[in-house]
């Protein structure tokens, strides 16, 4: 993750070998191909075993070595495993250590080194830092002159030899570091090889081992001092060795943490750097935020969060720039927003690839508003980031981003189901508290998002859990019954429909009291649940007239009844016009009803006529299953009935197949040469279909009686082919084979497939049936909401008056009639603080409800261990004990 290059003595032996061993195994088992570590292996040319291979006049690459540690005697091969290598060369043979001068130059240079990212980004100076693991005399000179140019070192107790003899002493002072203590350390970690130190060699190691700048020696104990991961460490150590610059002031500060951001450890960040001893500036957090945010890190975003960075301030038009250039190559977002670049440039004739800018994401959003870091986090599936975010925003945030979360990750499984049950948890509380404050929300003109409502959003979304909420259901069952009173009997609005006067009488009741008898009409009638009722009497009326016209009063000259049926028919055009941009499957049906019925009208002969206009018949029909899809008992059915006509479509493929196939086999058996187009139909289709359901013809095995033997007669089939005895010249036994293996895999085969299909749509869609139904039932509800009052034929009246203001009188169009309300400023802010207010006291209680959970889980887990600890022998209780501590710690 941190790009970091590994620098060693590149031997086969040792430390180094375990290093590139370990890189080796992490190479293989990493699929990401941005964490390659480059390991760079620095040794001495003269010390390398078998290097005459690597020597080729020509050049080569990758050089072949061949690694034979049996045959090496004291010099050492290369290691495989490391990518690259740098061989020192002084001209001799078999001395050690000569590499370390190179070595100890080209970290420094290294050191002075600084990473930039393009943009506003981290610029950040290439930390360096020396590990030390066991190590022999070479390795003191390598950590000596590392620490004389600045270089932090990390120590390893425990590992042996030289990093053991550096750790025991480390914490003396420097009177206190003898010759006779480093001799003593070595003769005891030297065991081997200790006879080859000599007096001079024993001096000398005495004066490397007291290190003047021991703020840059950093000793790691595993398992002591709370010190668990050597990563720690090591940044440990170069924020020791940050602070021991002459001048430490601010830059010193930023470098710090821009080191604790890439390790990833909010834990040293929060110890170590937002202290007393420094304050900082919201401003100066911004970059390291951005950095935070493309890493995916939500940690540190929310430790920036705390320390005074604040979302107004931080996302400007040049950071969401910035972001938006640095979205994951990997994800689904970054490849279409490269789409359309590519698509702009050839438009444009750019010589290049331009610059990402916002309208281009609003062009893959298809949304206006793109000015909103909850979407960059959201459109990056990044859970916790998003979490975060949302909790930082105030206002309309807590409940709209709900179809902006759907639509973003409806291809991606959804990953931040946890914010969807969040916003849900929250309009929840809202409800709970206040349902007139809750239903508000929902159709609350939002500034922020396009001028639209919470509401259409979610249904945009296609957001099922959202509209399925018992507080958006009851808030459409209020809009279905208008003015009228939520708890009045379904019955009690029929009887009134028919004896209107009782609209004047308490038998039905309104929400709003005391009203005048015209308030309390008009008040009636408008509601949906009315005009739902009238159009549904209109239209039972109109197809019974229909029907009546096309089977007892159909004639050459049209009569009365036909005159008005073109009349019902021209205020269901005007209707349809009216609604022309809702464009859903309903709408569409009655086009082609409507277009069917004006073919059938203007055709001069009178028969053909009525053929097209019982065909518009049976479509007007079919229109009647949209007017039950309001029952909660019928419209659930309906949507399965339209979910299992997608899977006909996909049978009648498979079984036209087998169909044609058989028939043009059969056709082309039995009958010979047939020209008449009509009776080829029938013998390949219509006579193969018919025979899955039992009618199986009777010439598949002998002669047809009524047939035409040269095909002669149009009213009968053509005979099949016989001798002069009448006997069938076609082998019988072939076409009842033939029938056999189609009968079996028709009837057995497709069929129970078919039904397996139906079975399978069945219960996919009963297990959301409900949430389906009640986010359809929104578009019936919204759809008569804004309807005129008066049912087809007098709703032309309607129309009318619609014409003569728009038209005539030029009036502006008013959209009075949809689920969206426009709040003034003061209510509007009071709104929002309060529905703010909800959702902190939400997260409030998530957090207990979490950290309650967590106890009584531990809980659990006491109980069983005291349960337990009886029956198991005394040694492993210990073990039991060190257990349950390390799961209470955690």
């Amino acid at each position: 993750q941190l790009c970091a290059w590994i620098i060693t003595g590149g031997s086969h032996a040792g430390v180094m070998k375990q290093v590139g061993e370990a890189v080796r195994d992490f190479s293989m088992s990493s699929s990401c191909k941005e964490g390659e570590i480059v390991t760079i292996g620095i040794a001495t040319w003269g010390t390398v075993y078998n290097r005459g291979s690597l020597i080729c006049p020509m050049g080569s690459f990758p050089a072949e070595y061949v690694l034979d540690e049996d045959s090496q005697g004291n010099l050492s091969c290369l290691d495989s495993n490391h990518s690259h290598f740098i061989l020192v060369d002084d001209g001799t043979h078999g001395r050690y250590g000569v590499e370390i001068s190179l070595r100890t130059r080209l970290e420094k240079f290294i050191s002075e080194q600084t990473k930039v990212k393009e943009g506003n980004g981290v610029t950040i100076k290439i930390p360096i830092v020396c590990v030390v693991l066991e190590g022999g005399p070479g390795t003191l000179d390598t950590i000596y002159n590392a620490i004389t140019n600045g270089t932090p070192c990390v120590i390893v107790e425990g590992s042996g030899r030289v990093a053991d003899v550096i750790a025991q002493v480390a914490n003396r002072p420097v009177p206190e570091i003898t010759i006779s203590l480093i001799q003593k350390k070595l003769s005891i970690l030297f065991r081997d090889t200790y006879e080859l130190f000599t007096e001079g060699k024993i001096v000398e190691w005495t004066k490397k081992v007291r290190l003047r700048s021991r703020q840059l020696l950093t000793i790691f104990r595993e398992g002591k001092d709370g010190q668990q991961d050597v990563d720690v460490a090591i940044l440990q150590a170069l924020l020791k060795a940050s602070r021991n610059h002459d001048h430490f002031g601010h830059e010193n500060w930023d470098h710090q943490l821009k080191l604790a951001v890439a390790w990833n450890r909010v834990d040293i960040a929060r110890s170590e750097i937002f202290t007393d001893d420094h304050e900082w500036k919201p401003a100066d957090l911004h970059p390291v935020m951005a950095a935070a945010l493309i890493a995916n890190k939500p940690d540190f975003v929310k430790l920036f969060l705390e320390q005074g960075v604040r979302l107004k301030e931080f996302v400007t038009w040049d950071t969401l720039i910035y972001l938006y250039e640095n979205i994951a190559p990997s994800s689904l977002f970054h490849s279409k927003l490269q789409k359309v670049l590519v698509e702009e440039k050839e438009c444009s004739a750019f010589s290049k690839v331009p610059g990402i800018q916002l309208h281009h994401v609003s062009q893959v959003l298809r949304e206006l508003l793109v000015r909103d870091l909850l979407i960059w986090a959201i459109v990056q599936s990044r859970k916790e980031l998003a979490e975060i975010i949302w909790a930082q925003v105030q206002g309309s945030f807590p409940i709209t981003p709900q179809a902006t979360l759907g639509t973003s990750l409806s291809s991606a499984h959804c990953p931040c189901l946890a914010l969807l049950s969040a916003l849900l948890g929250v309009f929840t509380e809202c409800y709970r508290k206040d349902e007139e404050r809750a239903q508000k929300l929902l159709i609350r003109v939002s500034e922020a998002w396009g001028k639209t409502t919470c509401l259409q959003l979610a249904l945009e979304a296609k957001n099922m859990n959202f509209v399925s909420h018992g507080g958006i259901q009851a808030f459409l069952t209020k809009v279905w019954w208008g003015k009228l009173c939520v708890d009045n009997g379904l019955w009690r609005v029929i009887l009134c429909m028919v004896f209107f006067p009782l609209i004047y009488t308490s038998f039905v009741t309104f929400r709003l009291q005391p009203m005048s008898c015209l308030t309390r009409t008009r008040a009636f009638f408008t509601a949906p649940v009315v005009i739902f009722h009238l159009n549904i009497l209109s239209y039972f009326s109109f197809l019974w007239l229909f029907a009546y016209v096309l089977m007892i009063d159909f004639q050459a000259t049209p009569s009365w009844r036909e005159y008005f049926i073109y009349f019902w028919l021209f205020s269901l055009v005007c209707e349809e016009t009216r609604q022309v941009l809702g464009g859903d499957f309903w709408n569409k049906l009655d086009v082609c009803a409507i277009l069917i019925f004006i073919a059938g009208w203007i055709p001069s002969t009178l028969y053909p006529g009525r053929i097209i206009l019982s065909l518009a018949f049976i479509i007007f029909c079919l229109r009647l299953m949209h007017i039950f899809t309001v029952s909660k008992t019928l419209g659930p059915k309906i949507i399965i009935v339209k979910r299992m006509m997608k899977d006909v479509f996909f049978f009648l493929f498979l079984l036209a197949v087998w169909v044609v196939s058989f028939g043009v086999a059969k056709q082309a058996i039995l009958i010979h040469n047939e020209e008449r187009v009509d009776w080829i139909f029938r013998g390949v289709v219509y006579h193969s279909y018919l025979t899955i359901f039992g009618q199986i013809p009777s010439y598949i095995d002998g002669t047809e009686p009524r047939c035409s033997p040269n095909g002669t007669d149009p009213y009968k089939p053509k005979c099949p082919e016989s001798n002069k005895d009448k006997r069938p010249v076609f082998p019988e036994w072939l076409t009842v084979i033939l029938l056999c293996l189609y009968l079996l895999f028709t009837n057995i085969l497709l069929l129970n497939l078919l039904i397996a299909m139906f079975n399978y749509t069945f219960q996919q869609v009963q297990e959301h049936t409900d949430q389906i139904w009640k986010f359809q039932r929104h578009d019936l509800i919204e759809e008569y909401h804004g309807r005129p009052a008066a049912p087809p034929p007098f709703i032309l009246f309607n129309h009318l008056q619609l014409f003569v203001k728009r038209v005539l009188l030029r009036q502006p169009a008013k959209r009075h009639k949809q689920l969206k309300e426009k709040l003034e400023k003061n209510e509007e802010a009071a709104l929002l603080s309060w529905e703010t207010y909800l959702k902190e006291n939400y997260l409030q209680h998530q957090q207990c409800q979490e950290k309650q959970n967590m106890e009584q889980k531990i809980r659990d887990v006491a109980q069983r261990y005291r349960l337990f600890s009886p029956r198991v022998p005394l040694e492993k209780t210990c073990e039991c004990q060190c257990s349950l501590m390390s799961r209470r710690e955690l």
